[in-house]
């Protein structure tokens, strides 16, 4: 993991982090410059970035190790992500946030579904979660080689397995949710936002926020114009700063 804090902020337990990853279609995830993360970090936070299998940044077997049947390792490092920040000092158990977009996206909302004890709040961009039923929908079929092929019945039962719509169960208190989806997304539909927000909001066993923010006239990537970005990321990091107990920045 990429491990990014302000130079006073406590190696304690007592900082908020959030945690995101990816994971999937050879994509290597190495330290960049990303303007979102700053307020975070400023108000204190810790931002941790983790390079997971399925990833490319340790070669083809890497990315291997995180595809198609293999694909829960991708969702097992990650969860091991989250508990090592914990044991390390970085964050307490529920203090950690996660976030993720598009294949990222799937890998919080499984995380979520998986690990449901574990995290503070969760953050989830343009997602897959109906993993049964991709294939059908937007870009779907053309990442058959990635995840497998929900025709085919190899490929129906370890998708099924882990796909976070199947496994959201009634009476479970998930953390609290925000969705982000965009209303002409023709890579990732909206369906998979939209089935997933009823299913987790129907099975809370106690009141917790589930939010669906849905961009219009957007596409996967978000909105083209600076003022619907700086809005999308105000509301995500204004959900996360209430979730955890963060003071927002003081804007000087």
């Amino acid at each position: 993991m990429f491990i990014v804090r302000r130079k006073d902020v406590p190696k304690n337990g007592t900082a908020p982090a959030l945690l995101t990853g990816y994971g999937g279609f050879d994509q290597s995830m190495t330290p960049s410059f990303l303007r979102r993360t700053l307020p975070w970090v400023d108000a204190g936070g810790v931002f941790a970035l983790a390079n997971l299998r399925g990833g490319g940044e340790f070669g083809r077997r890497w990315h291997e190790a995180g595809m198609r049947e293999k694909k829960q390792n991708v969702f097992d490092d990650f969860i091991a992500a989250a508990e090592a920040l914990g044991q390390q000092g970085w964050a307490a158990p529920k203090r950690i946030a996660i976030t993720g977009r598009s294949n990222g996206g799937l890998l919080v909302g499984a995380a979520m579904v998986q690990r449901p004890d574990l995290f503070a709040a969760v953050v989830c961009g343009v997602p897959l979660l109906d993993m049964v039923r991709y294939t059908q929908f937007g870009s779907g079929r053309t990442w058959a080689e990635e995840f497998g092929d929900p025709g085919v019945e190899a490929d129906f039962r370890w998708l099924y397995a882990y796909s976070p719509y199947h496994h959201v169960a009634a009476g479970t208190r998930y953390p609290p949710l925000l969705l982000l989806s965009a209303d002409h997304d023709d890579r990732v539909d909206p369906m998979h936002a939209r089935k997933f927000w009823a299913a987790v909001a129907a099975a809370e066993a106690t009141p917790q926020p589930v939010l669906l923010r849905i961009e219009r006239n957007a596409g996967h990537g978000g909105a083209d114009l600076v003022k619907q970005s700086v809005a999308e990321s105000v509301d995500t990091l204004a959900f996360l700063f209430a979730e955890l107990g963060v003071p927002a920045p003081t804007l000087h």
